[in-house]
């Protein structure tokens, strides 16, 4: 069994933030596996379903972004699922707009989400898939920054982004995080579909 966690924000004046990247391909994954989000409990609204033969719940914590560790700690547990078969969906200031990683452990970026998921689960071990929004002129300005919505031109951009963000999610379940790391952990240039290995 796998957990996907998109973090966010619940509610709808952040539903297209920058913040909100994480929901928004949760929100994509579960449409495209028909995984409904139907059951609300453990501070989060969550679904079950398979992805290509694999078991997984696909959940939004509802407990605001900086404790997103609280609800995933919490269905982890209750769904006996461990540490490196949790996969956290999130938005990343250090990568430039659209730009797709996937990466194992390591810190939290001083991303308060995933700070709380490394505090509650006990550890880094598990698989993040960062979505990059860009970086604020300004290092004061980043609060309001990943609150502010989406660009006209980059809300034009999303739906491609999106789906390729579940292709790399997609992979990772059923490939493994190597694989998918090979596979996805390259530059997509705006103007060309070409990739551009880093």
């Amino acid at each position: 069994m796998k957990l996907i966690a998109g973090l966010g924000n619940p509610g709808s004046k952040y539903r297209e933030s920058k913040h909100n990247a994480g929901f928004l391909i949760a929100d994509a994954v579960a449409e495209q596996w028909n995984i409904a989000f139907s059951s609300e409990k453990f501070d989060a609204i969550f679904g079950k379903g398979v992805i290509k033969s694999h078991p997984v719940i696909v959940a939004k914590p509802q407990t605001y972004m900086n404790l997103s560790g609280i609800a995933i700690e919490r269905l982890a547990r209750f769904f006996k699922v461990e540490g490196n078969d949790v996969i956290v969906i999130h938005d990343e200031l250090d990568l430039e707009f659209g730009d797709i990683r996937i990466k194992v452990g390591g810190g939290d970026g001083g991303h308060k989400g995933l700070r709380s998921v490394i505090d509650c689960l006990g550890g880094p071990e598990h698989t993040r898939i960062r979505f990059g929004i860009g970086k604020p002129a300004g290092k004061e300005m980043t609060e309001r920054y990943v609150l502010e919505p989406f660009s006209e031109d980059e809300m034009k951009r999303m739906p491609g982004l999106i789906a390729r963000a579940v292709d790399a999610l997609v992979e990772v379940v059923s490939s493994g995080a190597q694989v998918a790391m090979n596979k996805f952990n390259v530059r997509v240039t705006q103007n060309s579909s070409k990739e551009v290995g880093l």
